[in-house]
């Protein structure tokens, strides 16, 4: 009987020791912390980033989806939150998807959407409404991240 019962806690304490690392291992599709490379200037709501590599992440609360934090490529400087609305797209890719809009041949191509991987729900970036009224009108692409 002894026996038994040592089996029984053992297998007890691993699946609580499972239990705890779970979290950590979905940490990043919560926060849905993606890293991109622009080879050239993007224009955010309110800034422009200039080229190079960044960190787009989702606030920890879920309540606050709707923001989306950008950071340098090694997180140590904070560049500003966006805010965002619900996106959807119909072609779910396994990669992160971005589009991107030309409204003036002199300004930056605006960022107007982000997918993360395997979701069908993302997030579409708030401008201003008249730069959004431009965005309409401009041609959209999008582009399927490659890692």
């Amino acid at each position: 009987m002894k026996v038994a019962a040592v089996r029984k806690f053992s297998t007890i304490v691993l699946l609580l020791a499972f239990l705890m690392v779970l979290p950590a291992a979905r940490a990043d599709e919560a926060n849905q912390a993606t890293r991109v490379t622009f080879n050239q200037p993007v224009q955010i709501p309110g800034r422009v980033l200039a080229a190079g590599t960044y960190w787009f992440v989702l606030p920890d609360n879920a309540t606050d989806n709707y923001q989306v934090r950008i950071y340098n490529a090694d997180r140590t400087v904070f560049y500003g939150t966006v805010l965002t609305i619900n996106a959807q797209r119909q072609q779910v890719t396994d990669k992160s998807a971005f589009t991107f809009a030309t409204h003036d041949s002199a300004q930056p191509k605006a960022l107007v959407t982000w997918f993360y991987p395997g979701e069908a729900i993302g997030h579409e970036f708030l401008y201003s409404k008249q730069v959004s009224k431009e965005l309409a009108k401009a041609k959209q692409v999008t582009v399927v991240a490659g890692d």
